[in-house]
């Protein structure tokens, strides 16, 4: 398949790349600036904005699905992400791409009690800004016509652990969960060849 990733320069978005080339796709990796990103090899690197259709659009086109696993701390994150998710989904529609699996935040994610993770007891809100712009761009995403995934891990990253090559899917958000981005993008790519997920959010964690 020819896959597009935007946020193909951070750390979920590196290993979705990885995932895919390891599996034999063609990957178009989208970054703000290729020259940065000398390390992304074996794909062809594009310079996109993820808040910009238009230049979704020219990135898209050609390509079979894409995931997002962009964002962007300089911007208020409320803004980013309602405009990365309008952007995407009108800039893949015009693109003729229908598949889209994003990256998610395990703490607008349902937790054991039904209530997101972000408002359970003894929850860290400290950046409950962030927490707020991704529930405001997966509602976002929700008016949208394509057919995307919301994947989230059930609790955090693993930042150093090795591919297991396992994951599963989670009942609910767990934030003592742990999941290598090696192993989350196992899942991401999974959603790609074989959608299991449409129109709606998951959360995976640890095999």
């Amino acid at each position: 398949m020819n896959i597009v990733v935007f946020g193909a320069g951070g750390r979920a978005g590196r290993q979705a790349v990885a995932e895919a080339r390891r599996r034999g796709h063609q990957v178009t990796a989208v970054v703000r600036d290729p020259a940065g990103h000398g390390d992304l090899t074996d794909v062809r690197v594009v310079a996109g904005d993820v808040t910009d259709a238009e230049s979704i659009e020219q990135a898209a086109t050609g390509q079979d699905a894409a995931v997002s696993a962009a964002a962007d701390l300089t911007v208020a994150p409320h803004d980013f992400f309602t405009a990365s998710a309008r952007a995407l989904g009108t800039g893949l529609a015009k693109a003729g791409v229908r598949r889209l699996v994003v990256v998610g935040l395990a703490s607008i994610m349902p937790g054991a009690s039904g209530a997101p993770l972000m408002d359970e007891p003894g929850y860290p809100n400290e950046y409950r800004s962030f927490y707020l712009g991704h529930a405001a761009g997966l509602d976002e995403l929700r008016t949208c016509d394509l057919d995307w995934a919301y994947v989230a891990p059930a609790g955090d990253f693993d930042h150093d652990g090795a591919r297991t090559g396992r994951y599963r899917i989670a009942d609910h958000g767990d934030p003592a969960s742990r999941i290598t981005y090696a192993d989350f993008a196992i899942a991401l790519v999974d959603e790609i060849e074989a959608p299991r997920h449409h129109r709606t959010a998951v959360s995976v964690r640890e095999a």
